[in-house]
């Protein structure tokens, strides 16, 4: 089984708090990793009808049944097992006791933020990043096989078909987890609007334009891209706002948490992607942002991320702050280094003098430099770590 990095945080945080909640996209790998890699839990799954029908209809007697250290998943289930569990942390004061899983995070969080705020560390658990796969010898420098076949555990577990996995997974996303959210008349209006976010991936949204073109109310596009963040199907960069006296962008940029499922909601089949289409460049620049954000949650880092934008077009694709140094990061897909990839970097010098900042390039090549003022890093950079 491949190991996965956020592991010795959840063991570290058991010791501090008395419950810990994974969440993460549906078919991440959450299950599996609870089962094997905390062995010393009791492991309780709530999809069991019997099971849910016993924890909604008696859950104090449930919670006597596992009186040790318990896994609960799918806790979403059980509304009413929430306050039972306050009352308990709070009366015994143990910590590592209890792991609340999930895959419809919305319900979860909610009961999380209803019943258990200050007693629950939070904890996100996405498909492989790149040093995952680097550790279970799974990964590939072919980034043409790496775009399309994504990063959801189950493929590369079962030797899953991508256009199948990917197929199916939209199908059962549509059908269990939109479903419950939202009254769908049609759940091909839903699935459609899905590819018109596809087909903005490393674009700003713009949320008339989206309705307008998936035939909905700007409400509803609105509601649906928040259904969509909160299932980690897609997620929004929000705009970096200190001035510097320029009139900035204030959209979001979208983004695709899985490359493979972008690319299969944008038409690829069978690794068909070639270099020299369209959607190439912000494919790449997507896996690459996703990339960070797995790397963020997995090891724990804790950063917001943010997006630079003037009026003028000018452009800083990904930045964090850390320590008073702003981290600025450039994504192009070339495997060839060229001179102009530096000049947003250049150009963010002269309005932001007064800022420390570290500039690094994420290319598609496969060597890494340290120039005077630039970071360059292959985006299979021998340490996969670009942050």
């Amino acid at each position: 089984m491949i190991k996965r990095n956020i592991l010795s945080s959840i063991k570290e945080t058991l010791t501090k708090y008395p419950i810990i909640a994974l969440t993460g996209p549906r078919q991440s790998g959450k299950t599996t990793f609870l089962k094997n890699e905390l062995s010393d839990f009791k492991y309780v799954n709530l999809e069991d009808p019997e099971l849910r029908a016993f924890v909604n209809r008696d859950p104090k007697g449930f919670l006597e049944s596992y009186p040790g250290k318990v896994i609960i998943d799918e806790a979403q289930h059980a509304s009413a097992l929430f306050s039972y569990l306050q009352v308990i942390v709070d009366d015994k004061r143990e910590m590592g006791q209890f792991i609340l899983s999930g895959s419809q995070n919305f319900q979860l969080m909610e009961k999380i933020t209803q019943s258990l705020a200050g007693r629950v560390a939070l904890f996100r658990l996405f498909p492989f990043d790149f040093s995952e796969m680097v550790g279970g010898e799974i990964f590939t420098d072919d980034t043409l096989k790496l775009m399309s076949k994504g990063f959801y555990p189950a493929i590369y577990d079962r030797s899953i078909d991508p256009d199948r996995y990917y197929s199916d997974y939209i199908s059962t996303y549509v059908k269990r987890d939109v479903a419950q959210l939202v009254n769908l008349k049609d759940d091909r209006t839903f699935t459609n609007f899905i590819k018109l976010c596809a087909a903005r991936a490393g674009h700003l949204v713009n949320f008339s334009l989206l309705a307008r073109d998936a035939g909905i109310s700007h409400s509803t596009a609105r509601n649906w891209i928040n259904i969509l963040e909160t299932s980690y199907i897609v997620t929004l960069i929000p705009p970096y706002f200190k001035n510097y006296n320029q009139r900035l962008i204030k959209s979001p940029k979208l983004y695709f948490y899985d490359c493979g499922l972008l690319a299969h909601l944008l038409g690829y089949r069978n690794g068909n992607i070639s270099k020299a289409d369209a959607a190439w460049g912000h494919l790449f620049e997507n896996m690459m942002v996703a990339e960070m954000i797995k790397q963020n949650a997995h090891l724990c880092q804790y950063r917001d991320f943010y997006f630079w934008r003037d009026s003028q077009g000018h452009e800083i694709d990904l930045l964090y702050t850390e320590n008073g140094i702003l981290h600025l990061f450039e994504i192009k897909s070339s495997s060839t280094i060229q001179q102009n990839m530096f000049k947003e970097f250049d150009y963010f010098e002269r309005i932001a003098t007064s800022e420390v900042r570290e500039n690094t390039l994420v290319y598609g090549g496969a060597n890494d430099q340290k120039r005077t003022d630039y970071f360059v890093k292959s985006w299979m950079s021998p340490e996969n770590d670009f942050t």
